[in-house]
């Protein structure tokens, strides 16, 4: 019975780590920490069913509004419609691709909800494992790191 289970967990990491070779682009995955204009934050990147990578956030320090006691909302989301989702849910990038040739994800925006801004963004993993989010508007470009949890 002993072998059984071994001989099944061997397989089923096999069958992870071969998943995880062919396809570069899921290395992406995963939950990471970041703080950008003085907010710390975790967000995390899934991948759709259509085999784009989406990232929202999931936590953020502070979240809560002192004189209200309830979440801060995104209130300079350009997309008035959005104003209302807590800081702890925004969706950050969707629709992200991997480009496989470059090694790197794009071909989407980046939202910032500091300044309510979207940017093009590309996004690479750095020799040291953190994520590196390059995004830029009108050829300023400003690149924030992300370490994985």
């Amino acid at each position: 019975m002993k072998k059984l289970i071994v001989l099944l967990q061997m397989i089923l990491l096999g069958v992870g780590l071969y998943a995880q070779e062919n396809n570069p682009g899921d290395a992406i995955l995963g939950t990471y920490a970041s703080v950008q204009s003085g907010h710390e934050y975790h967000a995390k990147i899934t991948k759709k069913a259509d085999g784009t990578f989406k990232a929202q956030v999931t936590w953020v320090k502070d979240a809560i509004d002192p004189d209200t006691g309830e979440k801060l909302k995104d209130t300079k989301n350009p997309n008035k419609a959005l104003r209302d989702v807590p800081v702890d849910e925004v969706v950050l990038m969707d629709g992200l691709k991997y480009n496989a040739e470059k090694n790197q994800w794009g071909d989407t925006k980046i939202y910032d909800p500091d300044r309510g801004i979207r940017a093009n963004v590309v996004v690479r993993i750095e020799p040291d494992g953190k994520l590196s989010l390059k995004g830029s508007v009108l050829g300023i470009s400003e690149t924030v790191y992300w370490t994985r949890l």
